[in-house]
C-alpha cells in the first residue's frame, strides 16, 4: 500500500529535486511514488502505475499464489477487455499471454518493462511540467 506524501518531511530534504534527476529516483520515493500515481490519476492514465506495481509485487509472491494473481493481473491489465488495459505491442500482449500457461515470477517482465518506458518517455516528463511539481519544488527551493 502507498502512503500519502508529508510535504514537510519533503521541504526538510529536498526530495522532490531529485525526483528531476532520473525516474528510477521518483519511483524509488515512497512519496514520489504517490505523487507521481496522484498526477496519473488526474490524467486518467493511473493503470500504468497500478499495473506496474502488481507487477512488483507479483514478483514477489509465493510460489503457490503465482496462479491466482497472474490471472488477476491479465485479467485487469492485459486482456483485450480488460477493464484497466495498458497499452502494449502486440507481441508482448501474445508473449504474455503465453506465460500465462505457466505462471512464474517473470511471467509480466516484458509487459512491466513496456510500461515501465512508456511511463518513463511519456509520463515522467509530463509530471515534471506539471503544476503540481513545480510548485512543491519552488516550495521546496524558497523553504
Amino acid at each position: 500500500m502507498i502512503k500519502a506524501w508529508s510535504p514537510t518531511r519533503l521541504h526538510e530534504v529536498n526530495e522532490p529535486l531529485k525526483w528531476k534527476e532520473s525516474f528510477d529516483n521518483l519511483m524509488s520515493s515512497q512519496n514520489g511514488l504517490c505523487l507521481f500515481r496522484a498526477f496519473l490519476v488526474s490524467e486518467y492514465s493511473e493503470e500504468n502505475i497500478a499495473f506496474y506495481l502488481a507487477c512488483e509485487d507479483y514478483r514477489t509472491s509465493k510460489p503457490s499464489k503465482l496462479a491466482t494473481k497472474a490471472k488477476k493481473i491479465y485479467e485487469e491489465f492485459i486482456d483485450s477487455d480488460a477493464p484497466r488495459e495498458v497499452n502494449i505491442d502486440h507481441a508482448t500482449k501474445e508473449l504474455t499471454k503465453e506465460n500465462m500457461k505457466r505462471p512464474k515470477q517473470s511471467c509480466f517482465d516484458q509487459a512491466q518493462d513496456r510500461i515501465y518506458t512508456l511511463m518513463e518517455k511519456d509520463c515522467y516528463p509530463r509530471f515534471l511540467r506539471s503544476s503540481v511539481y513545480l510548485e512543491l519544488t519552488r516550495k521546496t527551493k524558497t523553504g
